[in-house]
């Protein structure tokens, strides 16, 4: 079995554009930048899809958010009832 490789670096290896990843799996596009860029774990489905266009199988693929979660909204721990 293969190496585990983010999805950038199987598109690399297989010589795969963004434009023809995109429009093999059919996915919006909005969704795929997100998949591609680390900032959504895609569904069971949505990672089938992509990694049989890639001739791979899902768990060759990592898939978990490489951007990291902030949470912008609400006053933080400062805010609230102290222990």
């Amino acid at each position: 079995m293969d190496k585990i490789r983010s999805l950038a670096e199987w598109m690399v290896e297989r010589g795969l554009s963004r434009e023809d990843l995109l429009q093999q799996t059919v996915f919006d596009t909005k969704v795929f930048d997100a998949i591609l860029n680390g900032r959504y774990t895609p569904s069971p489905q949505q990672r089938q899809r992509l990694a049989g266009v890639l001739g791979l199988q899902p768990d060759q693929i990592s898939w978990g958010h490489t951007v990291p979660v902030e949470h912008i909204y609400g006053h933080g721990p400062q805010f609230g009832r102290s222990p």
